[in-house]
């Protein structure tokens, strides 16, 4: 894999793509854990995307087909969550839309992690997950040979961001240490690449721009913030107000 030779080309592609999800106001179904629903809601709503939520077997699969693209989040593990899965990962195969994979704790249950590989074999667009999840679902391959194996793009969140697939990889270094203090960051992340993936066939570009939109965010949120709880009504706040100018000034792209 390489690094773009160009980065102040990517910057801009990201500063597009959130153009685009402005205009578009695509709506993102995801089925996520209860602890992160109404957090990932407002930062899609903040953004500019549209969320519905709903998980029950009976109408999932008419909210999925009507969307624009799909998350998938494992963070509550429960039976209702994975019929509602299974259901929503048929119908988003059979639009042909986009979905993204958030492999939340398989590191900490082999169950959810073995759900994690069967899902990862359906072939979600972009998978977003920690350094401890890719460890536990790459099972000691190398970035390389997973992409590869996988036919996936990984948006790996971190102190450092790291985005990879398809011989392309870029890292971003934007954030900040109160992110980590928010319960659901992860999860609102994973959110907005399925937004970004809407409006953006490259999957690469689509990971790439929705980390940065949240990363530039987090930074601009932390300027003022007093401590998480401010912080986290500052990241909204800088997600409505961010703008393609903002994002390419601000990006930290290697």
């Amino acid at each position: 894999m390489h690094a773009p030779k160009d980065v102040g080309a990517h910057a801009q592609a990201a500063a597009d793509i959130l153009l685009r999800l402005r205009a578009k106001a695509p709506r993102v179904h995801c089925i996520t854990n209860s602890v992160a629903q109404n957090f990932t809601a407002n930062v899609l709503l903040a953004a500019g995307a549209q969320p519905s939520m709903t998980i029950s077997p009976e109408e999932i699969g008419q909210f999925v087909a009507g969307a624009d693209a799909l998350l998938v989040n494992l963070g509550t593990f429960d039976r209702e969550r994975a019929e509602a899965i299974e259901i929503a990962v048929g119908a988003v195969t059979a639009a042909g839309k986009p979905w993204v994979l958030d492999p939340v704790l398989i590191d900490r249950s082999p169950q959810r992690a073995e759900l994690a590989r069967t899902l990862l074999a359906r072939r979600p667009a972009a998978l977003r997950l920690n350094a401890a999840e890719f460890a536990t679902l790459s099972g000691g391959k190398d970035r390389e040979a997973f992409a590869v194996v996988h036919s996936t793009i990984v948006a790996l969140s971190g102190p450092t961001d790291v985005i990879f697939g398809g011989g392309r990889l870029v890292s971003l270094a934007n954030g900040h240490p109160l992110m980590a203090r928010i319960t659901a960051m992860g999860c609102a992340a994973s959110a907005l690449v399925a937004a970004c993936l809407a409006v953006e066939a490259d999957a690469w570009r689509a990971s790439l721009a929705g980390l940065l939109m949240l990363g530039v965010a987090g930074e601009i949120a932390g300027e003022k913030a007093e401590g998480p709880g401010s912080f986290a009504a500052g990241i909204f706040d800088a997600l409505y107000r961010l703008d393609a100018a903002t994002l390419i000034e601000r990006a930290k792209v290697a």
